[in-house]
């Protein structure tokens, strides 16, 4: 097997293929440590994948632990915890990437998987019928290279270029965001036992003016935080909007002693990254490949999640590969891979068009206005909504606000 792409859903993929006694060929175009935009936050799904793996999420070993949500929009600051669930842990988990993806990929070479690094992987090698094999790549010395297997997953993250090569381009119906963070020292932030999230920005104009988009504050136990914004498809301001200014407008409000309208405690550039959502690229199976994580638009459209659904979709890519290899013919195989994708739907396909409308709604500003100034003073339907944001509910034997949710998933159609 060739797995493409050594981040959360690559490496996720790539262990669990090993620990079920396959070869793994692990091909990653940089080296590690490695740094990657993104929020560095881990809801509880997440968390579950990790322990899936056998990592030790102790304090002990750098990640710091979070109870659950702050919610600050409408004039109101609520702390809300991780639902208590059977399903789920009721700890989420902070850590950056610099070093997350590389703990990842040694746990995959743990378990069996081989990984080569600073290979580019640049298209697919197909045969008579227009199945892809294996694999061409630019190796660690610059000279071209290939690589050969009977099936190949693509877990090349946003931009996608290996699928992108084979023709799956993203679908232009589906939401997508765009999300800037910079680190900054914070002796006051550093460590917050929850992830805090902001449903309105203030500009440092003043008055009723607000920015569009949200925010957040992710404490890293390190002595910085993980702070920035996103917006989506769905606002007037997106393409539109120097992000960047805009992040820096909003940090220029906060309180001084929290270091973040100071850009002398700055850790780092501003960096930006595409937050591909709702199956923004499908199919998820054809022709021996495989789609995983965000180059399949896993990320989740009510809250940014990308991680989390990476590491699911690659168990779950795992499981169906070493079933059908397993299977005596080819027709019996195709059958069993094809299963990847309607399985990818039965689980997400529901949940994410409740996304996608959510993201057309919250997209007007004074629909986000009236949400945040109604709905942020009542505790239950904050609770409510903090399950259904982050999806963390029991399937079974769950309580009346999981029977609600679940319910709404099962009957909304399917993207």
């Amino acid at each position: 097997m060739i797995v493409v792409g050594a981040g959360p859903g690559g490496s996720c993929t790539a262990f669990h293929l090993a620990r079920h006694g396959m070869r793994v060929l692990l091909l990653e175009k940089s080296e590690f440590p490695r740094e990657k935009v993104c929020g560095d936050g881990l809801t509880p799904r997440a968390v579950k994948q990790l322990v899936k793996m056998g990592i030790d999420t102790s304090e002990k070993t750098g990640w710091l632990r979070n109870k659950g949500l702050r919610v600050i929009g409408g004039g109101v600051r609520m702390e809300l915890d991780w639902p208590d669930l059977a399903s789920y842990p009721d700890y989420g988990l902070t850590r950056t990437r610099l070093d997350f993806d590389q703990l990842l990929a040694e746990r995959a070479v743990e378990a069996g998987a081989e990984l080569t690094v600073n290979t580019t992987v640049t298209g697919g090698i197909r045969d008579d019928s227009g199945r892809v094999v294996g694999v061409t790549a630019t190796g660690p010395d610059g000279a071209p290279v290939e690589y050969r297997a009977p099936l190949v997953v693509a877990a090349d993250g946003v931009s996608g270029r290996f699928p992108l090569s084979l023709g799956l381009t993203k679908r232009r119906d589906r939401p997508i965001g765009v999300a800037v963070r910079q680190y900054y020292t914070s002796e006051t932030r550093h460590d917050d036992e929850y992830l805090e999230s902001w449903l309105e920005l203030k500009s440092k104009q003043g008055g009723d003016k607000l920015l569009p988009g949200y925010g957040w504050i992710f404490g890293l136990g390190d002595g910085r935080v993980n702070v920035g914004l996103g917006v989506l498809n769905s606002s007037v301001a997106f393409g539109k909007t120097d992000y960047r200014a805009m992040l820096a407008d909003w940090l220029s409000t906060t309180p001084d002693e929290w270091g973040m309208n100071d850009p002398a405690n700055a850790d780092g550039k501003v960096q930006g990254a595409a937050l591909p959502m709702g199956f923004n690229r499908v199919p998820h199976y054809t022709r021996g490949v495989l789609l995983v994580g965000d180059c399949g638009g896993m990320v989740n459209p009510f809250n940014g999640e990308g991680i989390a659904y990476a590491m699911e979709s690659g168990e779950l890519a795992a499981e169906f590969v070493v079933q059908a290899l397993t299977r005596p013919t080819a027709l019996s195989r195709e059958r069993t891979l094809a299963g990847y994708s309607t399985e990818l739907k039965a689980r997400y396909g529901g949940y994410y068009r409740l996304g996608t409308w959510f993201v057309k709604a919250i997209g007007h500003p004074q629909v986000m206005r009236v949400a945040t100034r109604h709905g942020m003073p009542h505790p239950v339907l904050m609770r409510f909504m903090i399950k259904l944001l982050a999806n963390l509910t029991d399937p079974r034997g769950g309580d009346a606000m999981d029977r609600i949710i679940n319910a709404l998933v099962r009957v909304a159609p399917a993207v």
